[in-house]
């Protein structure tokens, strides 16, 4: 249902919700084009652990009560295949223009929230143990 190109490097189905059963899926097209770029910048792919959440499954996760995954909006990315370090794709997140930015211990979490009226900089946070 879901198995279709939207990007070079990316079918909807990797978007889709994790929760057992569910096949939902929602998705930015902002989201889509940056992770492209980051893609080919990296030149490696770009494994995503957790795309779209549903409501139930974003509780079941922990994740955050107005996570950006809920509206489609925002992926973490899989660091295990990656030769850059946490720091380097962090860095051109940063210039591809994702704002938002989670550091954590396997994976980085981009998003494209709206930032306040005013704020530039990307939203960026640290949640490494």
């Amino acid at each position: 249902m879901n198995d279709f190109q939207i990007a070079e490097n990316f079918n909807l189905r990797e978007f889709e919700c994790t929760h057992p059963g569910h096949r939902h899926v929602q998705v930015s097209s902002e989201l889509v084009r940056k992770l492209q770029k980051l893609r080919g910048r990296l030149g490696r792919p770009v494994i995503i652990t957790s795309a779209y959440r549903c409501g139930e499954r974003n509780r079941q996760v922990g994740g955050a009560k107005q996570s950006q995954h809920l509206e489609g909006k925002a992926a973490d990315i899989s660091l295990h295949n990656q030769t850059a370090t946490i720091g380097q794709v962090a860095s051109m997140a940063r210039d591809i223009g994702f704002t938002g930015i989670g550091y954590y211990n396997n994976f980085i979490h981009l998003d494209v929230r709206e930032l306040p009226t005013g704020r530039k900089a990307p939203i960026i946070w640290d949640q490494r143990g």
